[in-house]
């Protein structure tokens, strides 16, 4: 999830080359890989100050863990809260999100120092150095200061520190409770004993949300406190605790910490069942083998070792979130604030980007991770049920409504289709169809879709982060896409049908003249401004989130057929395409003249070629992007990792296929990477892809088979998901153009009726006082053009249309109170159209009311002088009030 990143130089992750990473073991790139855990390089994606370069964090956890202990340094970027490039730490925080655009988590950051305390706890920071630092999946190290080294390691749930000390009577580690990445708003702390602490931090919002959420913790030391003091007392609470041991005789000390959402006693509880004793060694190679066991479901050989170090970071970065929530008695805190209890063998999960992890970190997820998705699953429909809809955006147990679409409902679709089976499917459809089909908070404007077939643009709902209006609207239409997916698979056939119509209302603003995707007015007029080119007219923030209509005019990734058809025929929508994708770029942020492949509404844009008949152009370019824009480097992620979504997307790619339409298991192809995958699926089956001559400069398919059987098409089908299959590549430097190029070869669309525009009410509004009409003066298309009282004349300036979003239109502009003022004898205006409350009117007995003002459209002193100009004024029903709508 981006907000709005700005760009910037390259520069420094330019510097942050591979040699950075020499102190790391080399892969054996022409061996099946035995300990995939040791490839991971946590430092890629680390580079933290360069826009572009993951936001991810280096610290230990386990998969899907509620724990991240993991260093902060000095600049804390979002999310992770590492940035390789700095030189101090200011602590090691328990929770992380990798890679959002926004603060988030950092919470209760442990350092140690020695010697005398600082006066100000709050702003104590420590030198280190990449020399000696290690990061591997489930362990972290480094040198804290001159004198000091912190080991961590962690379960699910809790994690254990191992702080070596010099001799000294004055070891100190500092707790800095208001030190999380986001707001704190209150603070808690007790002396439990003289080796232990408990407490707990509430911080507020993510992004511009500003829900509270609380971690408890439970820390308990192998040494007894010499001293302990709490700081900065302020009224949230203290803003941290100082603890001192004498380690003259004994330099290791070791920190035990358990954390919940529930309660202390629920941290207490955790760390009790997951680290009973102080074996740090048996946590870390516990967490080693539990992340080895995952990323062992994909198998890989050959390659080069950078390729093998980057596709198992990638794994792993895409199987950190969602979250365990729920305690080890199962416990958790749901959307509705109370304690609930998860069935037991199962746990409650949180933290859905889902704007972003639709689009393949969900299902690389399923397919490798079935139960654990299903749970996943689970918890989103609890969500609902506590909460009243499905998670958009959830953090932790809570709503935060940021991004746009309805996404959580194409996430539910995408876990079932890959293999996530173990949840409520009957009450998941019904969360789906509430969120689809009445007024929630989850679909600002959603109603819109049946009565217009688009979401206006500039149209204003007033709630729930709504904006970039056409954005919203595509990603509604695969929202409704995916919905109608999951119902066919549950065998719900009109909801397969009503769902998979509406999908299409991407045609209601596919303007056939300029061939774009483009923002419309309620009275069904193109945006002004949108000339030739998408980019220099008729986009902004009202219309797109993060992109433009050059980028999302592709983003039909259910009927790539349809738009094909739309533009004209596939060489339009390949001409398309070469367009968006020349000189593509991996910034993350903004778009600009081309695709931002580190941007989530690119991501879809490069599998297309597919779909047009010229799949050796998706098969050259994906590997392009692969070489340009991933690399085992701090800076080798494109764009904001986004809880895993770019990570995904490269594991995929690397395999030779891609999930291009949620809610379906159809895989577009490219080419594999690697010599040979080995994917186990849940059900014990295989997915085994061996390509011999796989190589960088080899990126052409020049034939497959499926299973001994010669296959042409440009996708695989859903069945190798559950059936199992052995796929055989033969690659080339050259493409074949010939290969998978026919129509029958192109991954399936699915077509289906869009709605119908509306028929608008369209006419004179009359006075109650005979032979009198509202009028535009002159006929005038300026902003702040008169409407008056005048003779009804039948002419289109007294042609008004009473549109669906309560506008009152005429030639193609809006009825509006001048200034957008609330006060009687306001005037009344032409303006374009714009969403606001000043253009909002509404018709009950005989009045027509603003309702913002709560004033009546008035002919002032129910005059009979033509050219009178309307007003807004207190309703009292006279004969300068009363009006017929056509």
């Amino acid at each position: 999830m981006h907000r709005l990143l700005s760009r910037v130089a390259i520069g420094v992750a330019a510097a942050l080359t591979a040699t950075s990473l020499s102190h790391l073991s080399p892969a054996h790139a022409d061996t099946p890989v035995a300990d995939p855990a040791a490839l991971v390089n946590p430092f890629i994606g680390s580079a933290g100050t360069v826009t572009g370069s993951g936001n991810t964090f280096p610290g230990a956890d386990t998969p899907f863990g509620m724990i991240q202990w993991s260093p902060d340094t000095s600049s804390r970027p979002k999310g992770g809260g590492y940035a390789y490039g700095d030189s101090t730490l200011s602590g090691f925080s328990l929770t992380h999100i990798s890679g959002p655009g926004c603060d988030a988590a950092g919470d209760i950051p442990f350092l140690p120092t020695t010697g005398t305390l600082p006066a100000d706890p709050n702003t104590a920071t420590a030198s280190f150095s990449h020399t000696g630092e290690t990061a591997q999946p489930g362990y972290y190290k480094v040198g804290v200061g001159s004198s000091i080294t912190a080991e961590l390691t962690t379960t699910t749930r809790a994690g254990i520190g191992r702080f070596t000390y010099p001799a000294t009577a004055q070891a100190n580690m500092i707790f800095k409770l208001a030190g999380s990445q986001s707001p704190v708003s209150a603070t808690s702390v007790s002396v439990v004993s003289a080796t232990e602490l408990t407490g707990s931090v509430t911080s507020n919002g993510f992004c511009e949300a500003t829900n509270p959420f609380t971690l408890y913790f439970a820390v308990t030391f192998d040494h007894p406190f010499t001293a302990t003091a709490a700081y900065d007392s302020t009224s949230t609470g203290p803003g941290g605790e100082d603890v001192t041991f004498d380690t003259t005789a004994n330099q290791t000390v070791l920190a035990k910490v358990g954390i919940s959402h529930v309660s202390v006693a629920g941290a207490q509880a955790n760390l009790a069942a997951e680290i009973p004793d102080w074996n740090f060694d048996s946590v870390r190679t516990a967490a080693h083998t539990a992340w080895n066991n995952l990323l062992g479901r994909i198998d890989v050989a050959g390659g080069t070792a950078d390729q093998q170090q980057v596709f198992y970071t990638a794994m792993y970065h895409a199987l950190l979130h969602p979250n365990v929530f729920s305690d080890a008695d199962g416990r958790y805190l749901g959307f509705d604030g109370a304690v609930h209890t998860v069935a037991s063998g199962h746990a409650q999960y949180a933290n859905y980007s889902t704007w972003d992890t639709y689009r393949s970190q969900a299902q690389l997820a399923a397919l490798v991770a079935p139960d654990q998705a299903g749970d996943m699953a689970q918890s989103m429909v609890n969500d609902y049920q506590q909460g009243g809809t499905l998670p958009k955006w959830g953090m932790n147990n809570g709503e935060t409504y940021i991004m746009v679409g309805d996404s959580g409902t194409a996430v539910l679709a995408d876990y079932y289709a890959f293999g996530a089976r173990n949840f409520d499917t009957a009450t998941a459809l019904a969360a789906m169809r509430h969120d689809a089909s009445t007024v929630n908070n989850v679909r600002p404007g959603g109603g819109y879709l049946d009565s217009f077939g688009y979401l206006p643009t500039n149209s204003v709902y007033g709630c729930c982060h709504y904006y970039a209006g056409v954005s919203t609207q595509l990603e509604y239409d695969t929202d409704d896409f995916a919905l109608s997916a999951f119902a066919g698979a549950l065998g719900e056939r009109a909801d397969q049908t009503r769902y998979v119509n509406r999908a299409q209302n991407w045609e209601n603003i596919f303007n056939p003249s300029s061939d774009y995707i483009q923002p419309r007015h309620s009275n069904g007029r193109w945006m002004d401004g949108f000339i030739a080119s998408p980019i220099t007219g008729g986009t902004n923030s009202n219309d797109f989130a993060e992109g433009d209509s050059l980028i999302y005019t592709g983003m039909i990734p259910f009927n790539l057929a349809g738009l094909a058809s739309a533009m004209g025929g596939n060489a339009k929508l390949v001409a398309y395409l070469n367009s968006v994708l020349s000189g593509f770029s991996g910034l993350g942020g903004l778009a600009g003249l081309t695709a931002n492949l580190g941007n989530e509404p690119s991501v879809e844009l490069p599998w297309e070629y597919d779909y047009a008949g010229q799949p050796y152009r998706t098969q050259s370019l994906i590997r392009q992007i692969q070489d340009q824009l991933w690399t085992n480097t701090p800076a080798g992620i494109a764009g904001n990792d986004d809880l895993g979504e770019m990570s995904a997307w490269y594991v995929w790619s690397a395999l030779g296929m891609y999930p291009e339409t949620p809610g379906t298991a159809t895989l577009a192809l490219g080419s594999p990477l690697f010599t040979q995958a080995v994917i186990t699926l849940g059900n014990g089956k295989t997915i085994t892809i061996t390509a011999p001559s796989a190589a960088d400069g080899a990126p052409y398919v020049q034939s497959m088979t499926l299973n001994g059987a010669a296959w042409s098409n440009a996708y695989l089908p859903p069945s190798v998901l559950s059936t199992g299959a052995t796929i055989t590549e033969t690659l080339g430097s050259s493409a074949n153009t010939a290969w998978a190029s026919g129509a029958s070869a192109a991954p399936p669309s699915y077509s289906g009726t869009p709605t119908p525009f509306p028929a608008e009410p369209t006419g004179p509004i009359t006075s109650a006082l005979a032979g009198f009409c509202v009028d535009d003066a002159n006929a005038g298309t300026g902003n702040g053009t008169a409407i008056q009282l005048y003779s009804c004349n039948g002419t289109n300036a007294q042609t008004w249309t009473v549109a669906p979003d309560n506008t009152l239109q005429v030639l193609t502009d809006c009825m509006d109170v001048s200034g957008g003022a609330t006060t009687a004898g306001t005037k009344v205006q032409l303006h374009t159209c714009n969403g606001t409350g000043a253009q909002q009117w509404t018709a009950a007995n005989g009045e027509v009311t603003n309702p913002q003002s709560g004033l009546c459209l008035t002919d002032p002193g129910a005059s009979t002088s033509k050219g009178t100009q309307l007003v807004i004024d207190p309703c009292d029903g006279d004969a300068g009030q009363r009006w017929t709508l056509p």
